[in-house]
């Protein structure tokens, strides 16, 4: 009977997700599918435009975070950072592979390889592209959460304010509210960050994190709100 209560709480603890490998895997998630949809939408929807499309919305990117992200509470340079980032990755994806090369000198043969570069071109050079728009974006909501942080400061407060105000005036308290609203709070942050990171067009960032950090804020007021003391 012992055995059995020390191992019940282990397996609790063992059940209970990390919140980095969330993290990690959401990322991952986001950039295959980002790139799976690029894939799709090169052979059905844009195939005249081939590569550049997402080339393209890589400049828009940069060019919205140039713009609106001087400075950061995260990152006295932004803008620098994300430069010397994408150089990087350009440098390691492009050059060192040796990807540039093969991309820009047409095979002059009729073999396989010509085969494959008329072929493949497109899908592989957009996958840089890809993984370079996807960089940026990151960038871009690793230096706005300060933003959510923000928000869940205000939902909490808001929240536990309400929760006072329902148990001074002998309001009824939900645990059906309560454990929804908890399980709510993080998919509404990570749905939102698949979102802007896989959506295939040039996006301003305001629309997808504004209104996701509000509901990232009204999900945690709402837990909190329906908190109960004894649940």
């Amino acid at each position: 009977m012992t055995e059995n209560q020390q191992s019940t709480p282990q397996q609790v603890v063992q059940k209970q997700p990390n919140f980095l490998c969330t993290i990690t895997k959401t990322l991952i998630a986001s950039l295959i599918l980002s790139i799976i949809i690029e894939w799709l939408c090169i052979t059905f929807v844009w195939p005249e435009q081939g590569a550049m499309h997402s080339k393209n919305v890589m400049k828009e990117e940069f060019g919205w975070f140039s713009a609106q992200f001087q400075q950061s509470l995260l990152y006295s340079y932004p803008v620098i950072l994300a430069e010397q980032t994408i150089v990087f990755i350009h440098e390691w994806l492009f050059i060192k592979t040796g990807l540039q090369t093969w991309l820009h000198n047409t095979p002059q043969d009729a073999g396989v390889s010509a085969y494959i570069w008329f072929y493949a071109r497109s899908y592989i050079e957009s996958t840089l592209y890809v993984i370079i728009i996807f960089i940026i974006r990151l960038l871009i909501i690793i230096l706005t959460s300060p933003l959510f942080i923000l928000v869940a400061i205000v939902g909490l407060t808001d929240g536990l304010v309400q929760r006072d105000l329902r148990r001074f005036g002998v309001g009824r308290e939900s645990a059906f509210k309560y454990h929804h609203a908890k399980k709510s709070v993080a998919p509404v942050m990570f749905i939102a960050w698949i979102i802007y990171l896989a959506i295939p067009i040039s996006i301003h960032p305001n629309l997808i994190l504004i209104p996701a950090a509000i509901l990232f804020g009204i999900m945690i007021a709402l837990t909190a709100s329906n908190f109960k003391k004894y649940l």
